[in-house]
Parts: C-alpha cells; sequence; structure tokens
C-alpha cells in the first residue's frame, strides 16, 4: 500500500512510470501508456490508487501556499 509523504525511502513502478515518496513531496515520472485493453486498465487503477492516495492526504492536511523546498541541484557537502 502506497501511504503518501510518510516513508522517506519508498519508490514504486507502473510500467515505466515511477514514483518517489518523499515526507514533503511525491514525485512522478517516467512513462505511461495506458492502452485500451486489460493491462491498461489495470495500469489506470494502479495510478488512480495513487493519485487517490495523495489527494486524500493533501485534503486532510494543512498546507502552506507554497511549500519551500531546496534546489536539486544544491548538495549539503558531507565533508565540510
Amino acid at each position: 500500500m502506497f501511504t503518501p509523504y510518510v516513508n522517506g525511502t519508498e519508490s514504486m513502478a507502473i510500467d515505466d512510470l515511477t514514483i518517489e515518496n518523499q515526507t514533503d513531496c511525491v514525485s512522478v515520472y517516467g512513462n505511461l501508456q495506458l492502452t485500451k485493453d486489460q493491462q491498461g486498465l489495470a495500469f489506470a487503477k494502479a495510478l488512480q490508487s495513487v493519485i487517490n492516495a495523495v489527494v486524500t492526504e493533501l485534503e486532510a492536511s494543512t498546507l502552506p501556499e507554497r511549500l519551500e523546498r531546496p534546489d536539486p541541484d544544491e548538495i549539503d557537502n558531507p565533508f565540510a
């Protein structure tokens, strides 16, 4: 079961679509073709389940207007 914003190291895939779970962000990237067949339906339902869980969590939370996140290109120097 995918629980958004809880596990900062969780990741899942639906075909070639990757969904990464962080404590302050859910990232979705890749490619997903929803073909008009049983496999397409299964992929669509899996994606719908993830998106529904994200929406439910966001609606249940007190949210800021915009979350300030560090620039992904900047990382702390572990040797400093």
